[in-house]
């Protein structure tokens, strides 16, 4: 038995007609997912861009003002109350990436079985 087995969502065996449309349905899922890892690959490089650049001010100038946009306002900080809650936000990011990455493996995984067990070939499209 796979160990994905029962966690996969694709009945054992489908009629002809279900089988392009859970095709279609996991490679949507796929694509949800590799657009949210996208989002935040890209706002985990923002952060750390940031932390890059205060880490520095903090031993300098912790006192130093910094700007910070919160929900739509810009809020003003002290560097070193601004460090903190950016390092938090970053691990929480990282770990997010981490299980929306294990989550769009395992629906690759699933995706290739799928494939595999009704004999489904892609072809390449030509623009």
């Amino acid at each position: 038995m796979p160990p994905n087995a029962s966690t996969s969502t694709i009945p054992p065996k489908l009629p002809p007609d279900q089988v392009p449309v859970v095709f279609q349905r996991i490679r949507s899922e796929m694509q949800s997912l590799a657009q949210k890892i996208g989002e935040l690959e890209s706002e985990a490089e923002e952060h750390a861009l940031v932390l890059n650049t205060l880490q520095p001010l903090l031993q300098t100038a912790p006192e130093r003002t910094c700007y910070r946009l919160i929900g739509g306002v810009l809020v003003q900080r002290t560097v070193a109350d601004v460090i903190p809650t950016l390092e938090t936000n970053y691990s929480g990011i990282k770990e997010v990436l981490e299980t929306l990455t294990k989550s769009y493996k395992n629906k690759d995984e699933e995706f290739v079985a799928f494939q595999r067990q009704y004999d489904i070939q892609v072809s390449p499209r030509t623009p």
